[in-house]
């Protein structure tokens, strides 16, 4: 492994990913009118991840997925959530593209994780780190899920700064 980050970027996106999840669905639950609105939102999510993934699969040159660009906009978009007050009456028609963003960022974004060698030791550390890191979160009293949602949205951004100014200093092959 010539570079630590390109083995460890993806293992904290994908921990940060399952760590966020249950304060985001709260948060959705929160902006969504109805459980059928909610239930909308979800399906529009899980629609686009398959579409995402499809993307990535379908891709001739998988050797340029640019990264930094996934991991830069799932941040923009969970700080944008971080940022959405919840007494819009057109919150339904901002939080339906924002599901459709998302999806299809995080089904990309895994369809290129499970090709990589590490996958399969990243998905050990995964379970181990996202339980003791909910054991922790659950010591820790919540103001609002959205300050969560916030800080994982700017680490993603950094993330994404960081996956960028590596590409720009070594070549990077397709399995990391």
């Amino acid at each position: 492994m010539s570079h630590k980050s390109a083995r460890y970027l993806p293992l904290v996106v994908t921990v940060g990913q399952v760590v966020i999840f249950p304060y985001y669905i709260i948060w959705l639950k929160q902006v969504s009118l109805t459980f059928t609105l909610f239930a909308w939102f979800f399906a529009s999510f899980s629609f686009a991840a398959a579409w995402g993934y499809r993307i990535y699969q379908t891709k001739k040159n998988k050797d340029h997925s640019y990264l930094f660009i996934i991991y830069a906009t799932m941040g923009s978009v969970y700080i944008l959530i971080g940022y959405i007050k919840n007494s819009y009456e057109y919150l339904p028609y901002v939080v339906l593209p924002l599901q459709v963003i998302l999806g299809l960022l995080q089904g990309y974004f895994r369809a290129w994780h499970s090709e990589q060698d590490t996958y399969h030791l990243h998905a050990v550390h995964h379970y181990l780190i996202v339980g003791f890191m909910m054991i922790g979160f659950s010591f820790i009293k919540i103001i609002s899920p959205v300050v969560f949602i916030t800080i994982f949205g700017f680490l993603l951004l950094v993330c994404g700064f960081w996956e960028f100014t590596r590409r720009g200093k070594l070549s990077v092959s397709k399995k990391v």
